[in-house]
């Protein structure tokens, strides 16, 4: 009778769906890896006919066959190059079939003219940048621009000075070998890329000048905000005059007092770009312990919806938290600003290089050497995919002149999206200083004052009281739900304030 009674309640009992996660929407395949390497993935770049080359910390270059497959144990390797110095940029040029590789010192491109899979030509297309040998010198390298054009960060000697020339630079290599200085104010970077529209971003590491990691638009002539470099704009004429060094106080803001104010200092930022003309302010925070430690791969998502909804925004990949974050970005009075969500956790390392094939397949590798990761393991080669499912996400956030629009990628409940005890918001900033990194600051807590839901209940308009320049926007919105009853898979975002709409 007891055991009767039991299996009478378990059929009567309700289940009840578990709240979503991450895998349910995107998997990830974790690939075997040559043993006879330690397959430490710095960058990759897509090849004809499904293939990839993977260029790795130790100076390798691998063909890899295969990872598109739906079966993992369909991956084969080929090594095409080896003693290479730190291949952290590789690149396919369909024009001339040759690869580009960006390693230390500089770039060099390989040819396989005996057709036996291995390089056997080694050319140096550029080498116009110092190595001094300090092991910060990396030379972060992207793939061929919308000009044919190579672009390459150059980390700082260190992190406070450049020891040899255009350390602490973004400089272009054209396709007749010559070099351009085209910005300074670089510290440490960790990735380059592109939007969809073509426009050049990289990622910059928590250091000096920089109170967390960035995401940051490379315009030709603009300072991005290290000074160490600048001692170079006597070799760049092109670049015009060195800009004004900015303040060397390590300013403190207000302590990171919490502050429900409506108003608040903008910070020191802000009164630098009015004093320095050519400085240009991060296009996102990718803040820091909260999105990631060490940001590395731009990958932007050209699939045409093969990898879910999030078409034409960018993912950031991140060396210490082994992990994926989603930033959407918008134009507003002529500076690049927006926010970051949390999107994939889970990977294998250190996330390093990164990639999108035409299928809308994400390709990662990397390592944990030197810092550690919180993948656990000591390098990785992985792939990210959809799995048809779309998860209910925060879609853009959009600022307006007295608060945001944010869309999402289902329907919302009117109740609880409507209800402005759905959402919650604080502004903080960090200083900019020469000191290295440094604590949020300048803590505002505004109010959001309205909710009101469109009628096709995809989007919702905050009113918020009130935005501050410069300020970063932290907004939660844990009460949210979808017409079906089901949370948000992620509940926050940071929304980087350069700039105000008028509208």
């Amino acid at each position: 009778m007891k055991r009767f009674f039991s299996l009478f309640l378990t059929l009567c009992t309700p289940v009840f769906a578990a709240d979503p996660v991450e895998s349910d929407y995107y998997k990830i395949t974790t690939f075997e890896t040559p043993k006879e390497t330690a397959l430490e993935v710095g960058s990759i770049d897509l090849l004809p006919d499904g293939k990839l080359v993977m260029g790795t910390r130790r100076g390798e270059i691998w063909v890899v066959s295969g990872a598109g497959s739906s079966d993992p144990s369909a991956v084969s390797y080929t090594l095409f190059a080896s003693g290479l110095h730190e291949v952290l940029g590789i690149a396919y040029n369909p024009k001339d079939k040759k690869i580009y590789a960006t390693t230390r010192h500089e770039i060099t491109r390989l040819s396989d003219t005996d057709g036996d899979g291995r390089a056997d030509v080694f050319d140096n297309v550029n080498d116009d940048w110092g190595v001094s040998g300090d092991y910060h010198e990396y030379a972060i390298g992207s793939r061929f621009d919308q000009a044919g054009d190579l672009w390459t960060t150059l980390c700082l000697t260190g992190s406070f000075s450049s020891a040899v020339p255009f350390r602490g630079w973004a400089v272009r290599v054209k396709p007749d070998g010559t070099m351009v200085p085209t910005c300074s104010g670089i510290r440490s970077p960790g990735g380059i890329g592109f939007d969809a529209e073509g426009e050049v971003y990289y990622v910059d590491n928590q250091g000096p000048w920089h109170g967390s990691c960035t995401l940051q638009h490379l315009v030709p002539g603009t300072f991005q905000g290290h000074p160490g470099g600048n001692e170079w704009y006597a070799l760049a004429p092109n670049m015009g005059p060195r800009p004004i060094d900015p303040s060397p106080e390590a300013f403190q803001g207000n302590g990171g007092r919490r502050e429900a104010r409506p108003g608040g200092d903008p910070g020191r930022l802000v009164k630098e770009r009015e004093r320095i003309k050519e400085l240009l302010p991060p296009a996102v925070y990718l803040v820091h312990g909260k999105i990631g430690n060490s940001s590395s791969a731009i990958i932007c998502d050209t699939s045409g919806g093969k990898f879910g909804p999030f078409q034409k925004q960018l993912f950031i990949a991140d060396q210490s938290h082994s992990n994926l974050s989603r930033v959407f970005l918008e134009t507003v009075n002529g500076i690049k600003q927006g926010v970051v969500f949390p999107f994939r956790l889970g990977f294998a390392s250190g996330l390093i290089g990164g990639r999108m094939d035409e299928e809308g397949r994400v390709f990662v590798g990397g390592s944990d050497r030197g810092w550690g990761a919180r993948g656990g393991k000591p390098y990785c080669f992985e792939k990210c995919e959809w799995t048809g499912k779309v998860p209910f996400e925060l879609h853009e956030m959009r600022a307006k002149n007295d608060g945001f629009e944010l869309t999402f990628t289902q329907p919302v409940d009117p109740a609880t999206a409507g209800d402005v005890k759905s959402y919650s918001m604080r502004e903080f900033v960090y200083a900019y200083r020469e000191a290295y990194g440094g604590e949020e600051i300048d803590e505002i807590l505004p109010t959001v004052t309205s909710a009101k839901v469109a009628p096709d209940g995809k989007s919702v308009r905050l009113t918020v009281s009130k935005l501050t320049k410069g300020h970063i926007h932290e907004l939660h919105f844990d009460g949210v739900k979808n017409t079906a009853g089901q949370p948000l898979l992620h509940k926050v975002g940071y929304y980087t304030l350069n700039e105000i709409p008028q509208t």
